[in-house]
């Protein structure tokens, strides 16, 4: 049940937030003109592991609907000089029908001018949604494609786009960039799929304005501090041998300041308890019964991980795109997740399997160390308005320094104190 609600939650949040609240919640209107973009993409999937099967050119049809955002009365807007929003629908085939098969894919995106002195008509487009594979590993019939394990995932996009020509009702577009696939850490193995792609595209504007002739707000400078609490479900696996999904407890307070009613930065606290590592503990398997005996006189503690993080936020109305950098302080498993999943075996001279553990090298302490966290949020209410009480909703991944950890759903509250003025 849980599981059914994350797949859909992955691909339910971008559609009505995105979409709805910042293109269609209104009549359309001048400030608010939409568009509509159709975009041929080639390229290459790249290998995820040894053996990997081979593949034929990358071929992804897009197709995606957004709106201009130029609304005077928006600071968020005005303060990244008028982005666009919207969503794209993809279709990809990685040229292996057979091995790796095809993606189906729903991806919020946010695309903003940069370089605009240097190179006018450079654009860079992040968009983070989900994906449906219809082809997956199995050790069985297509045990060489360890990229993908789950039907459902994670899709992340993130592309440069050049205005080669426009016309009054069409912006022809040149674009590179990468596309990545991943579960999140929900099955193993999940070594994700990238692709590196060049893309065609015609952005048909159903009515286009000029930024020129838009009469901008005055947005005085301002900052407000700001309280932040949240508690999260998160789910993971703990190893090929331990892959079946269970949960991961957190709880998290934060602070920081609020800038301009757009950037959001602060820091704060977090606590996590990991299912799968108390049950390794309580059922005294291996590791734990030949190297930390003492965990089982505190299964718990020896559980849980806590740590510091930084956070940095783009509050979008009511959408929040988030990214978290912190620092674990205490997660003594992670030595045994470790040594499990950077281990390997092989068959010695008597064709019997010898297990190999991985080395608690330098690396070991960097990925035990640095914690991530990427995703997004949906606010009930506009933070446009800078209401002074909000709660929220959010998806995240959560990774050990660049390698998934676990997936999150999380509800949030937030307080803002009083707004400071900077003339």
């Amino acid at each position: 049940m849980y599981s059914k609600a994350f797949k859909i939650f992955y691909f339910s949040i971008g559609i009505v937030t995105l979409l709805y609240q910042n293109c269609y919640s209104q009549t359309i209107q001048k400030e608010n003109a939409s568009f509509l973009t159709p975009e041929i993409l080639i390229g290459k999937t790249l290998e995820a592991n040894t053996d990997f099967p081979e593949t034929n050119l990358q071929k992804n049809l897009f197709l995606s609907l957004g709106c201009y955002n130029f609304k005077p009365d928006k600071e968020w807007a005005a303060r990244l000089n008028y982005p666009i929003t919207g969503i794209s629908f993809g279709y990809t085939d990685f040229g292996n029908t057979e091995n790796i098969g095809h993606a189906y894919s729903i991806l919020p995106f946010i695309e903003v001018s940069i370089l605009k002195r240097q190179i006018d008509g450079l654009n860079l487009h992040l968009a983070l949604g989900g994906s449906y594979m219809d082809t997956q590993y199995n050790i069985a019939t297509n045990g060489f494609n360890k990229a993908i394990t789950t039907k459902f995932n994670w899709s992340f996009r993130s592309f440069l786009y050049y205005d080669v020509a426009k016309t009054k009702t069409i912006d022809w577009r040149f674009g590179l960039g990468l596309l990545h696939h991943s579960n999140g850490h929900s099955k193993l193995p999940n070594q994700g799929l990238n692709s590196l792609l060049a893309s065609i595209s015609a952005k048909i504007n159903k009515q286009q304005n000029n930024l020129s002739d838009l009469k901008k707000t005055d947005f005085k400078s301002k900052s407000q501090t700001y309280l932040s609490f949240r508690f999260g479900l998160g789910q993971n696996v703990l190893s090929k041998e331990f892959n079946t999904k269970k949960e991961v407890y957190t709880v998290s307070a934060s602070a920081g300041k609020i800038l301009n009613n757009t950037f959001k930065f602060g820091g704060g606290f977090y606590y996590r308890f990991y299912e799968h590592y108390y049950d390794y503990i309580k059922n005294n398997e291996t590791l734990v019964e030949e190297q930390f005996p003492h965990y089982t006189e505190n299964p718990y503690g020896y559980a849980t991980a806590f740590g510091l993080f930084a956070t940095s936020e783009l509050l979008i109305d009511h959408i929040g795109i988030e990214l978290n950098l912190g620092l674990n302080i205490y997660k003594p498993f992670y030595k045994i997740d470790w040594k499990i999943n950077q281990g390997y075996d092989y068959q010695d001279a008597h064709n019997e399997t010898v297990d190999v553990l991985g080395e608690l090298n330098w690396y070991y302490k960097i990925k035990r160390t640095v914690s991530a966290r990427m995703g997004l949020k949906y606010y009930l209410w506009t933070t446009n308005k800078a209401p002074e009480h909000n709660l929220f909703v959010g998806a995240h991944i959560n990774a050990n320094l660049g390698q998934a950890d676990f997936s999150e759903l999380s509800l949030g509250y937030v307080y803002r104190l009083n707004k400071v003025i900077k003339d």
